[in-house]
């Protein structure tokens, strides 16, 4: 009996056994036993159900979308940082070229507040000179104070004398000045004179300085060797004579 049971069954012969369902009579049936797995058609592959694979699908879908979506993300923060720092360098740019520009506009207050004070104290000087009187026989017209001699002298010794007086032969700038002078009346020395150059003659007042406006009488323009300016003639206007001859004069200061 006992080397029954541990016998090697026999798998190729048919078994009957019997089953009853719930209050239904004993049903016996006869089935038969493979002798392997094989021949009862081998293992069976159980496929997915296809709700599973749907599922799968939509995940991997949904990787692809998130992925492509974080790229995009980068892209777009890598543009917006470019841009953001190439505008930057432009407020940087814009920023040191209003520091130069601030630099330069304190420079020139700085010169327009000095040039101001220079000509303040310059207005000041000259307000002092417009109200300082005159000495005695001298005449003032505008800023200066003229003197006409009654003495006659050559040019030289004029302008030396005026020069005594702190003074200088009267040099005329303007139209009003010419017609004050000319009131004095007669031919006197002016500080007009000839100065011969490399380029030939010119007319110069004594301080070297050129001449703005004129005032010659017809023919008297062309600046002579040796000749000096004398004011004024019968229709107040100038003239010239050598420096030998002698005349009345009149001194600017």
């Amino acid at each position: 009996m006992s080397s029954d049971i541990y016998a090697e069954p026999d798998l190729s012969k048919k078994v009957r056994y019997s089953r009853k369902e719930d209050g239904a009579e004993w049903e016996q049936r006869e089935v038969d036993i493979y002798e392997s797995a094989d021949a009862a058609g081998g293992p069976q592959t159980l496929n997915p159900p296809s709700v599973l694979k749907g599922s799968f699908r939509c995940a991997t879908l949904g990787l692809r979308v998130l992925c492509l979506l974080m790229l995009a993300g980068i892209i777009i923060l890598s543009i917006c940082y470019a841009l953001n720092k190439s505008e930057n360098n432009k407020l940087h740019f814009k920023h040191n070229k209003l520091n130069h520009s601030y630099n330069e506009l304190q420079t020139e207050h700085q010169e327009t507040k000095r040039l101001n004070s220079q000509l303040q104290e310059e207005v000041k000087k000259l307000k002092e000179k417009i109200e300082e009187k005159c000495p005695d026989r001298w005449m003032r017209f505008g800023s200066s104070c003229y003197f006409k001699s009654t003495e006659k002298k050559t040019w030289s010794e004029s302008q030396n004398h005026c020069k005594t007086k702190g003074a200088d032969l009267v040099m005329i700038n303007s139209k009003e000045e010419q017609e004050f002078v000319s009131n004095f009346r007669g031919y006197s020395w002016i500080g007009l004179r000839s100065n011969q150059t490399s380029g030939g003659s010119k007319w110069e007042w004594v301080d070297g300085s050129a001449l703005t406006e004129t005032f010659w009488a017809e023919g008297w323009s062309d600046p002579y060797s040796g000749y000096y300016g004398v004011c004024c003639d019968n229709n107040r206007k100038w003239t010239g004579s050598y420096d030998h001859e002698s005349k009345t004069f009149i001194c600017e200061k």
